[in-house]
């Protein structure tokens, strides 16, 4: 008989209605410190926060910055002049104490791919695009091994950009693909990796023109534009697709029922297309410019506009489509206004960027944070005879015991059907063993 390998997670979601407390950490202005950031923090080994703005310092083309968590010690760790690169919208990545990016323009015109240390030592200018192998990199990359995946919005044969790979060292740059009108064309979102397959999103391409989902090997083989937007079903996706195994998900800034943008689910292979939220830009926000991020089973994320005060808003909806709540609504004080980045999630505390307001007028940096949740109940597993019994405290009420028989991209998790029944003050499931790898987690 097979032994059964058993994997004991606990997943422990955020009640969405409880209480935030959201405090803003740092005014932008127009001076010495730059104004209006536009990409999502990163958070790196030392605890600090990095990031980038578009408009950098005096006569700068953009800058890279780091801030620590409590507000303090912002620093300017770089300002580029045009000639290393210039204008940097896609965000940061962070490898050890390494931060590579991109920049939209620079050098030959055409933008770059940079590296730069956390200490603001090192910077080095690993590539710069040409034109016939891309152009505008406005995305973020994504770090496998030793190579830099990304994408250009426009540029490459076509003129409608490229997927590419480079080496962190800046050799061995490959062009993966020339991207097409229809198919993954102007992409202005990183991609995300599942197994050896990349995932990225088109802002305009797809058969309709409203945008696409595609899908390429990490060596350049198999593209696919496994889904086209068509208006109702959104358009317009500009920003990073999250992955929960092999479930996607993402936002699109228009279209939806409403016409002010949508989030939705999709399986990593085309199938199972879901809206699972159209935004109506009354209090629930709309016109997201930013992807999600996803913690257990709830995604947060933010809008462009609406809320209360109609400058946007913080937002989280459980994944299947329940339960959507604003979390926190800005007003275009001190606060800031048009949040269009994703956000970033440190222990119980959301980070992020606003675009606008604060006391300056040139956005904000900012932290929300969610209630602190209870201690998660500790799940046990033990054989009796044929049978995997697994237990969990019976003060531990809601919860839901669900398996997979896998962790890899094609793995589905289901909740077990078994009905807990009460033994020596303990929820237990008593599952036949089947000579196959389970693996067990509980769920809020």
């Amino acid at each position: 008989m097979k032994i059964i390998l058993s994997l004991i997670l606990v997943l422990i979601i955020a009640s969405a209605g409880r209480a935030q407390t959201f405090s803003v950490l740092f005014n932008f202005s127009a001076d010495n410190v730059g104004r209006s950031p536009n990409s999502q923090l990163v958070q790196g080994p030392d605890g600090r926060l990095y990031g980038e703005r578009f408009n950098g310092v005096g006569n700068s083309y953009g800058t890279v910055f780091a801030i620590n968590t409590n507000g303090t010690g912002f620093t300017n760790l770089f300002s580029f002049n045009y000639n290393d690169g210039g204008f940097p919208e896609g965000g940061l990545i962070l490898s050890g104490n390494t931060l590579y990016g991109t920049t939209s323009q620079g050098e030959n015109g055409y933008g770059t791919v940079f590296a730069l240390n956390t200490d603001s030592t090192g910077f080095t200018n690993l590539y710069n695009f040409s034109g016939s192998d891309g152009s505008s990199p406005e995305a973020g990359l994504l770090l496998s091994g030793g190579t830099l995946f990304g994408t250009t919005f426009s540029g490459g044969t076509n003129g409608y950009g490229v997927v590419f790979g480079v080496n962190t060292n800046g050799g061995g740059f490959t062009n993966l693909f020339n991207l097409g009108l229809h198919n993954g064309g102007t992409p202005e979102s990183a991609l995300i990796q599942i197994g050896n397959t990349l995932y990225g999103t088109s802002y305009a391409g797809g058969t309709h023109g409203d945008g696409g989902l595609f899908s390429i090997q990490t060596n350049g083989t198999a593209f696919t534009n496994f889904y086209s937007f068509n208006n109702y079903d959104g358009y317009f996706p500009v920003d990073t697709l999250v992955a929960s195994v092999s479930r996607l998900y993402g936002t699109t800034l228009q279209g939806g029922t409403r016409g002010y943008g949508e989030i939705f689910a999709i399986n990593a292979d085309g199938s199972a297309f879901t809206n699972l939220y159209s935004f109506t830009n009354s209090l629930d926000g709309g016109n997201p410019k930013a992807g999600l991020t996803l913690y257990g089973k709830i995604l947060y994320g933010t809008v462009y506009s609406g809320g209360t005060k109609n400058f946007g808003a913080v937002f989280a909806i459980h994944t299947d489509g329940t339960g959507y709540t604003n979390l926190y609504s800005f007003t275009n004080g001190i606060d800031g206004a048009y949040p269009a980045t994703a956000l970033w999630l440190s222990g119980n505390v959301l980070y992020g960027t606003a675009n606008g307001g604060g006391t300056n007028g040139y956005g904000t940096i900012f932290s929300l944070t969610l209630p602190v949740l209870a201690s998660p109940p500790v799940l046990s597993v033990h054989f009796t005879g044929n049978h995997l019994v697994v237990t969990w405290p019976t003060n531990a009420t809601g919860y839901t015991l669900e398996t997979a028989t896998n962790l890899s991209s094609a793995g589905v998790w289901s909740a077990v059907t078994n009905v807990p029944t009460i033994v020596n003050g303990q929820y237990t499931v008593t599952n036949a063993t089947i000579g196959q790898d389970a693996f067990y987690y509980l769920t809020h």
